[in-house]
């Protein structure tokens, strides 16, 4: 079903552009057949629609070469100037094609008069840069329409998310008071003397309360990522101690950027988890955030210098639980722009990279 629906979505827009043009090339067909007949002259309508089509077919497929053009470089916020430069020699460039195509085509067919390359060139540049650009601004906006109809798919799909994960938390509103009492009776039976494990417990139940300080909040600053993270290595590094270790490089700035909330948390897990719990010497995780070369990213690196992935096991990782709901969230918060990658590292163990536009949280910017 999919399948038949992307085949139906990739032939839908040429079949479209193809059939816009013919009918263009039928309405200047007429034209020619009047002004003829106007003029006392006898056209047969055959010499009229040969022309006429033939030009619609080469303005057809320049539609779909401008198209395709648009949707790799647009001309957008942060690329003006390389896109204005490639559309610049795309609109020569079909320009130069389209004479080409004509010029030949007067040799070879001897309805199509022929024609002299500069010339023809020359005298229809004009013309060709007037409809590339008016292509051009089509394509943009079928291009930004489409991205608002994805926009506000993934809105909804969220919105259905948030919804059955209120009805779920409706379900369980009597459970935190239980477990916190839970823990401090545990915690209270646990010996005096054993400061680790009541340590233990009691970052435990602060884990379990930023959990639900931020129940309803898709975003937080990385500032507040982090400091949720933190009970949590506590926890694995009193269960690991010298086993683990764990190193942050956070570049300054990016404290104050909004991130997923519990985007850190699964997969510094998963780092520990895999690469480290699973062996007997000491491992090392590192967690980085830094601002990628042009301001736009923010970068996330979550690194385990364990002994990597084979082909199963990185088949099962990407199957995981933890995984596919980290993508399922970064598709539906961010779309097309956020990168994630999930890779064996140069230097041993595996790296996860995230880049996520970088935008600063309101409260926090001053803005």
């Amino acid at each position: 079903m999919a399948v038949a629906q992307r085949n139906r979505r990739f032939w839908l827009e040429p079949a479209i552009v193809f059939a816009a043009w013919a009918v263009f090339g039928l309405l200047l067909a007429n034209q020619s057949y009047i002004q003829a007949a106007l003029a006392g002259r006898q056209m047969p309508v055959l010499v009229a629609v040969r022309p006429a089509l033939v030009e619609a077919a080469l303005w057809a497929i320049t539609t779909l070469a401008i198209f395709w053009l648009a949707r790799r470089y647009p001309i957008e916020r942060g690329r003006v100037l390389r896109g204005i430069v490639v559309h610049l020699v795309g609109a020569i460039v079909i320009a130069l094609a389209r004479t080409g195509v004509m010029v030949v085509l007067g040799w070879y067919v001897t309805w199509v008069r022929p024609r002299d390359f500069t010339i023809w060139f020359w005298g229809t540049s004009s013309q060709n840069l007037l409809y590339y650009a008016l292509l051009l601004g089509i394509a943009h906006l079928v291009l930004y329409y489409r991205r608002y109809r994805e926009r506000e798919h993934a809105a909804e799909q969220l919105a259905r998310g948030l919804t059955d994960a209120r009805l779920q938390a409706l379900k369980m509103q009597l459970q935190p008071h239980f477990l916190f009492n839970t823990l401090n009776a545990i915690s209270a039976l646990i010996p005096a003397e054993a400061k680790p494990a009541r340590r233990m417990v009691a970052r435990l139940g602060d884990l379990l309360r930023a959990t639900l300080e931020h129940e309803d909040a898709q975003e937080v600053t990385l500032r507040e990522e982090i400091a949720f993270l933190e009970p949590y290595l506590e926890i694995e590094q009193a269960r690991l101690e010298d086993r683990l270790t764990v190193v942050m490089k956070i570049a300054p700035e990016t404290l104050d950027a909004r991130v997923p909330h519990l985007i850190l948390q699964p997969l510094v897990e998963n780092a520990i988890r895999h690469g480290i719990a699973a062996r007997i010497e000491p491992g090392r995780v590192e967690i980085s955030a830094s601002r990628e070369p042009d301001d736009r990213f923010l970068q996330l690196e979550i690194r385990d210098d364990g002994r990597g992935m084979d082909r199963d096991h990185e088949a099962r990782r990407r199957r995981g639980v933890g995984l596919t709901n980290i993508r399922s969230r970064l598709e539906q918060l961010y779309g097309a722009e956020h990168r994630f990658r999930l890779e064996n590292h140069a230097e041993g163990g595996v790296l996860v990279r995230i880049s996520l536009p970088f935008r600063r949280d309101d409260a926090t910017s001053g803005t």
